[in-house]
């Protein structure tokens, strides 16, 4: 595993505490994943489970999963809202969650029902705060 300091998280992404990404998209929708750090923590993933578009989920609810060599963990949604897409390149190479967690890795797009959670977020430097916290 790597060193939080070699790990990538860009500045314009809101994060969670369970290692999920949020980034602001078009027409008010925004596009989760996982974290640089989820998916280092987790090794090679395998297989991508993602729910169906039309979906809806309330801010903090399980939405799919990820299975790695290692293990299977959970991926829970940063904000309330309707599923409006789903990374379809991860059924066939669910590997680019680890190559590429904040493009090729999306999971899901997603038109919030209140577009103010993003506010309760975490920016990057409270991320890797939050990380340095629980490497220790």
């Amino acid at each position: 595993m790597k060193e939080i300091s070699e790990l990538s998280f860009p500045d314009d992404m809101r994060y969670t505490e369970d290692h999920e990404w949020v980034k602001k998209i078009d027409d008010g929708k925004v596009r989760v994943g996982i974290t640089d750090y989820a998916q280092d923590q987790l090794g090679d993933i395998v297989f991508v489970e993602m729910p169906e578009v039309g979906a809806t989920f309330l801010k903090g609810a399980e939405f799919g999963t990820l299975e790695s060599v290692k293990a299977v963990a959970p991926a829970y949604i940063p904000v309330g809202g309707e599923v409006t897409a789903v990374n379809t390149g991860l059924e066939d190479s669910p590997q680019l969650v680890n190559q590429a967690p904040y493009a090729g890795g999306w999971i899901i797009d997603v038109a919030p029902s209140d577009l103010s959670e993003l506010d309760r977020l975490m920016d990057k430097d409270a991320y890797v705060e939050m990380l340095k916290e629980i490497s220790s």
